[in-house]
């Protein structure tokens, strides 16, 4: 396999043999398929194809599907035994290029002439975390953090708790596109990560301090790239745990989830701290994902493995209602389901490995009313 290979399309398309919903399973390979990490879409040409990571021949690659007829094109070529990890890969929203860590260089690839072009090294013994593009396009923004203890975090997250207590030197960085020097914007002891920018503020950006989310300081916190100012967005207060964060479509809101002495929650908040608009779930749910607060998409768990659905209306939270079982394991993080909206919300695309290996799957959302109510095992 090389890059720009093309191959013919892998699909096949069914009813969910519990709720009815359509589902087309985008990728079929005896080895793990999987999308972006849920804060990152990955969807490009207004939404005609899609990139996602997988392993074939022994090697982890990128690659692009065309939703149109589901050829999928090879985008990148690298050797065996690359470090790589394109969960965390981003695109740019105004221009053809994706950006993922390869080793320790940070890459940009373009996808048109899949010429890739290296933009930053992080220094020896440091990590990279997850990649997000600026709303004007011109910054690839992350994280890196000093690997004080050995760690298998995408694979059971060994090492997560220790690395959180030794509050490794950590940094959030700004690295033109174009090529040029990167800045350190803001830099402290203590874990670093999910480096998130607004999709529509250039300014603003998202962080979390990583760590368990019932012994972390504070998770949450905003940063403006003009200023290096830094602020907590959701506070955090003795009993409540939150994290997941995301942006909504607006740029201006970020949506979580997490627990407070009364129990499970569902959040959105402005990314100054006003606007707290919070509800009370049942627990399961690992990752929760909105574009506007409309719709509201939840991804189970291994024991209870169903997407679930809520539904906001007149100040308050409907359902949940069944979407599909997906009945993936989140053995690793490869196949964790990572629900995402898709562009016009007419859709969710996620990974399950319920057929043995990890692959790609889109599901129609039906309307509301006519899915069932979820029961909790």
């Amino acid at each position: 396999m090389a890059k720009g290979n093309e191959f013919p399309a892998e699909w096949r398309t069914f009813n969910d043999r519990e709720t009815g919903a359509m589902v087309r399973q985008l990728t079929d390979y005896k080895g793990h398929s999987h999308h972006f990490y849920f804060t990152n879409s990955g969807w490009y040409e207004g939404g005609r194809k899609l990139l996602f990571g997988s392993d074939r021949e022994n090697c982890t690659n990128l690659f692009s599907l065309n939703i149109e007829d589901g050829a999928i094109l090879q985008v990148t070529d690298l050797p065996p035994g690359t470090e790589v990890g394109f969960l965390s890969a981003s695109i740019n929203p105004l221009r053809p290029e994706c950006y993922y860590w390869a080793g320790r260089t940070l890459w940009a690839v373009d996808l048109k002439t899949l010429k890739e072009r290296p933009l930053y090294e992080r220094s020896e013994g440091f990590r990279g975390s997850i990649t997000s593009v600026t709303a004007d396009g011109r910054y690839v923004c992350t994280g890196t953090w000093q690997e004080v203890v050995p760690t298998e975090l995408n694979q059971g997250y060994v090492g997560f708790r220790e690395t959180w207590k030794a509050r490794p030197l950590s940094r959030v960085l700004k690295v033109p596109v174009e090529g040029g020097e990167a800045e350190v914007v803001h830099e402290e002891r203590y874990w670093i990560g999910h480096v998130n920018t607004s999709p529509t503020r250039p300014e603003l950006l998202t962080f979390c301090h990583e760590g368990p989310w019932d012994l972390v300081d504070q998770r949450i916190w905003g940063l403006n790239l003009e200023t290096r100012e830094v602020w907590p967005i959701r506070p955090t207060r003795p009993g409540e745990r939150v994290g997941h964060e995301f942006w909504l479509s607006d740029g201006e809101r970020v949506g979580y989830h997490g627990t407070t002495p009364e129990g499970p929650i569902f959040g959105v908040i402005r990314w100054d701290g006003t606007g707290v608009v919070e509800f009370t779930i049942p627990p399961g749910s690992t990752h929760l994902h909105c574009r506007d607060l409309d719709l509201i998409v939840g991804d189970g768990s291994s024991r209870d493995p169903y997407l679930l659905l809520w539904r906001f209306r007149e100040g308050r939270l409907e359902g949940p209602r069944r979407l599909v079982w997906h009945r993936s394991s989140f053995h690793i993080q490869q196949t964790h389901v990572h629900p995402r909206f898709t562009e016009d919300a007419k859709g969710v695309v996620y990974t399950s490995d319920h057929r043995g290996y990890g692959n790609v799957y889109l599901v129609e959302v039906p309307d509301f009313e006519e899915l069932s109510e979820h029961i909790y095992l």
